[in-house]
């Protein structure tokens, strides 16, 4: 059951274009008790069908800029091949600590971009 609400959060997360990838990494490692390097390489395989069909309903509604989102597949392909030899390479801690500094700095963005709206809209008032 653990295994369904997982994949329907991440999906709901990953079709509204906020990264359900990372939801779904920590998700397993914490709730599952999944090892860290699965969890990531079980993220990949997650991503596939997910992503094809955030494309088709992007594409429909003309959301996507094609020359540019060529031009960073391209790169993406590139790092993701550079960032999957350093993980694999990685010790199982240091790569949660990674993963954990990751989520954090994005925490602390999240919260001053919030922070940051609100005093401005205060300012209007």
């Amino acid at each position: 059951m653990a295994e369904i609400l997982i994949g329907l959060v991440s999906g709901i997360v990953s079709g509204t274009g906020m990264g359900g990838g990372t939801i779904l990494i920590f998700l397993l490692t914490f709730v599952i008790g999944m090892e860290q390097h699965i969890a990531q390489a079980t993220n990949l395989i997650f991503f596939i069908p997910t992503s094809i069909v955030a494309i088709i309903v992007n594409v429909k509604n003309k959301n996507i800029d094609i020359p540019l989102a060529i031009i960073i597949s391209i790169f993406g392909i590139l790092g993701a091949i550079i960032g999957a030899n350093i993980s694999i390479n990685t010790d199982v801690g240091i790569l949660r600590k990674c993963f954990g500094i990751f989520l954090a700095i994005i925490a602390i963005n999240e919260i001053y971009s919030i922070v940051k709206k609100y005093k401005k809209s205060d300012v209007k008032k």
